[in-house]
């Protein structure tokens, strides 16, 4: 157990293992060379999703310049965003915002 000081005065006890616990996310980043048909087919292909969820996330890469496309622990998404490397996509591992 680590000790962290979140008021003064006041000293809560923060376990590591509860931490690796919090979820994670893929963020994957728009880029100038991937067409979004290519994007929105390996969201497709590799995660599964049906085309309009991922026309939708494609959109948001798109537009927004992000998306979040997975959420779980933390090695299940590193392979996410090696994976999403693989395909020549830009992609992240975050912590989630809980």
């Amino acid at each position: 157990m680590q000790l962290t000081e979140a008021r003064p005065g006041v000293s809560e006890h923060v376990d590591p293992v509860a931490l690796a616990d919090v979820p994670w996310q893929v963020i994957v980043w728009n880029d100038p060379v991937n067409l979004m048909s290519y994007v929105s087919f390996v969201f497709r292909s590799y995660f599964g999703y049906e085309r309009a969820e991922a026309d939708r996330l494609m959109l948001l890469v798109h537009n927004e310049g992000r998306a979040v496309v997975a959420t779980g622990n933390r090695e299940e998404m590193e392979r996410h965003a090696e994976a999403m490397h693989g395909f020549g996509l830009w992609a992240t591992v975050v912590k989630a915002d809980v």
